[in-house]
């Protein structure tokens, strides 16, 4: 098939599938077809490891968008399906570079569109209007006249029209193949600007030969200033940061909190000062590391002060998480909370990647690669799991539990509910969650959202 058959059948597919509807199955029927089709399509050359990994996401991703309808799994869906797209034609490209290729495709769609000679086949137009005269309007004209001549002569014939009442919405119609369409194009036929491909070596996580030539970065120190100036600046800092590990634990665990609130705000604050303490060491670190002081002989006692202040910044981390887990150990779990592990977790797993940065003499663009595929990962978790029943179901045995706040906030967790409302014996709690999953089971199969399907 050609990229304009792919355009067709994915926006007819589209059309089908949300018109009328709302989003649920639908999309991740869409999905998967959408995956399927890249594989079907993708050479046996550009099958790559990372290929069939980011297909198998796509379609894991779109069956937790049939399950859970939320907008983590939509996230995961368009992310999984972008990337496989971008590396079933580009397997050397750097992924961060979806960004811009996206951008750009989205801006130029109107121009591109127009480009009739890029995406469609070459026809012989002289032969065009005889073909749609012969097989279209030829045909057309003597069915309508026949089918007035029979109508005549039988009621049950002209019934077929007369009684048939068209239920169209044309203008919900036309918007859901226009942005069906709008998005076949766009995934199927989305192309690299040549400015884009030449940056592609920036990004690259490896230093070229002529990076490893000693030099100063900048005009007004020499290499010695510039060496001594970091061992300076590191030194300082690491006595620095000794001094606030110290207050830090000291405030966090033998400080008496006196107040909820108080406990709330001091760990919010605690967790944004360690975030932003591990997000500038990281700079200063790429800073001073940027290219020459890799290979400087020298550089030794610089290399050293780095990977201590890395150390002592991990120390950071497990202290606030520690602060972290006696929060949820006083007031139960929530989706801050979970959220502040998982910044804690991928701020512990950039500092892992800046100490191999420094160890293996890697470039800058190596901690943006490596840490891109890490945050995919984690929006991967978020969407396949169940959180809202796992945050109840770690709360529900508190003795502080709000049953009412948890129907509330929480989603996806009405078998935890009604077994407490089976347990509690609260007629009214099962009522309102047994009313709630009506109204989704009461939708058509494509509006439908699995989960609910399940609770019995």
């Amino acid at each position: 098939m050609k990229t304009h058959h792919y355009i067709l059948i994915t926006t007819l597919l589209f059309t089908v599938l949300l018109y009328g509807e709302s989003v649920g199955i639908n999309l991740g029927i869409l999905g998967v077809v959408y995956a399927c089709l890249t594989l079907y399509r993708t050479s046996a050359r550009n099958r790559t490891r990372s290929f069939l990994v980011l297909f198998t996401t796509s379609i894991l991703s779109s069956i937790a968008f049939a399950w859970y309808g939320d907008f983590p799994s939509f996230l995961a869906v368009v992310i999984s399906l972008l990337l496989l797209s971008f590396t079933s034609k580009n397997r050397r490209t750097k992924p961060l570079l979806l960004i811009p290729i996206f951008m750009t495709n989205i801006t130029t769609f109107i121009c591109r569109f127009f480009s009739f000679d890029d995406w469609l086949p070459k026809i012989n137009r002289s032969g065009v209007w005889q073909k749609i005269l012969a097989f279209i309007l030829i045909p057309l004209l003597l069915i309508s006249i026949f089918f007035g001549i029979y109508s005549a002569g039988s009621d049950h014939f002209d019934s077929i029209l007369s009684d048939y009442e068209f239920d169209l919405n044309f203008w919900e119609l036309i918007c859901i193949s226009a942005i069906g369409f709008f998005i076949a194009f766009n995934y199927w036929n989305f192309v690299v600007e040549k400015y884009i491909y030449t940056q592609n070596h920036v990004l690259d996580n490896n230093f070229q030969e002529k990076d490893k030539i000693q030099k100063p970065t900048y005009s007004f120190l020499d290499l010695y200033s510039e060496r001594m100036s970091g061992v300076i600046s590191l030194s300082s800092l690491n006595i620095l940061l000794i001094f606030f590990i110290i207050t830090f634990n000291y405030e966090q665990f033998y400080e008496v909190t006196k107040t909820p609130n108080r406990l709330s705000e001091e760990t919010h604050e605690r967790v944004g000062a360690v975030i932003g303490s591990i997000m500038m060491a990281i700079l200063v670190i790429m800073f001073y590391f940027k290219s020459n002081f890799n290979f400087d002989p020298k550089a030794g006692l610089l290399k050293n002060l780095a990977k201590i202040w890395i150390i002592l910044n991990a120390v950071l981390v497990f202290s606030a998480m520690a602060k972290n887990t006696e929060y949820v150990l006083h007031f139960g779990m929530t989706y801050k909370r979970l959220g502040v592990y998982a910044f804690l977790i991928l701020s512990f797993i950039g500092l892992i990647l800046t100490f191999i940065k420094i160890q293996k003499k890697k470039k800058n663009a190596y901690l943006f690669n490596t840490m891109a595929w890490y945050v995919y990962g984690t929006l991967l978790l978020m969407s396949y799991f169940n959180w809202g029943g796992m945050i109840t179901s770690y709360n529900i045995n508190r003795k502080d539990f709000d049953v009412y706040y948890h129907e509330k906030e929480f989603p996806f967790n009405k078998k935890q509910l009604l077994e407490y409302a089976a347990k509690t014996d609260d007629q009214k709690l099962r009522k309102e969650i047994l009313k709630s999953i009506q109204l989704y089971k009461n939708q058509s199969f494509l509006s439908k959202i699995g989960y609910y399907e399940t609770v019995k």
